[in-house]
């Protein structure tokens, strides 16, 4: 399995925790922007929480349909490197945040059906990365976070032109398997790495980025 594999560590609250993703070698670290979800932050929370990232890995801000106002208070008070889009926005709301605010976006798509991948299919000519993710369940919440996985045999073989990013219900026990039915070069976890909502587990994460690597 390739040693390359790309992970993020998303929906980081609190300082041991970043520091964890950071010494477990994550290239990407998340913050969750979304009330709903047991994993949010404020941007002043994310503020001290990304002073803590060193160069090389990039902080991502995760949002949902965020308004520009919301958005350029948050980009104001965070250091982010980049936007990660998880709500109903079209392509065309894609193209305008990379617009306004001249950071790269990855847009998040939610997979249950072959009708699905459409959409992935018109992100990914406007989004600079996309997140192949599990449709919540019925009655959810929240768009992602939920610990559901999708069959990834769906995506088995596609492609696209900006690099891609696969979520959903990925744990350090089925994430070699996912990567090797996909060829995912780069994977996303949440909830697969926490002890508790919210709460971060650093063997978790060390196993999690073990595994994905092989």
């Amino acid at each position: 399995m390739p040693s390359d594999i790309r992970v993020k560590i998303c929906g980081l609250r609190r300082a041991a925790d970043v520091d964890a993703a950071v010494a477990a070698g994550a290239a990407y670290v998340g913050f969750v922007f979304f009330p709903r979800s047991p994993r949010h932050v404020t941007p002043a929370e994310a503020a001290g929480l990304a002073a803590r990232v060193p160069p090389g890995i990039a902080k991502v801000g995760l949002t949902v349909d965020m308004a520009d106002a919301a958005l350029d208070a948050l980009l104001a008070a965070v250091p982010l490197d980049m936007l990660q889009l998880h709500g109903r926005e079209s392509p065309a709301r894609v193209a305008e945040v990379k617009a306004r605010h001249g950071l790269p976006v990855m847009m998040a798509v939610g997979i249950a059906a072959e009708g699905d991948l459409a959409e992935l299919d018109a992100q990914a000519r406007v989004a600079d990365q996309i997140l192949v993710d599990a449709k919540p369940p019925p009655g959810a919440d929240r768009p992602g976070g939920n610990a559901v996985a999708f069959d990834w045999r769906l995506i088995a073989g596609r492609r696209w032109p900006v690099p891609w990013m696969l979520a959903g219900g990925l744990t350090p026990g089925n994430v070699a398997e996912a990567v090797r039915l996909t060829g995912a070069r780069q994977v996303d976890v949440s909830s697969g790495v926490e002890g508790a909502p919210g709460e971060k587990d650093a063997g978790l994460i060390r196993a999690f980025i073990a595994a994905a690597r092989g």
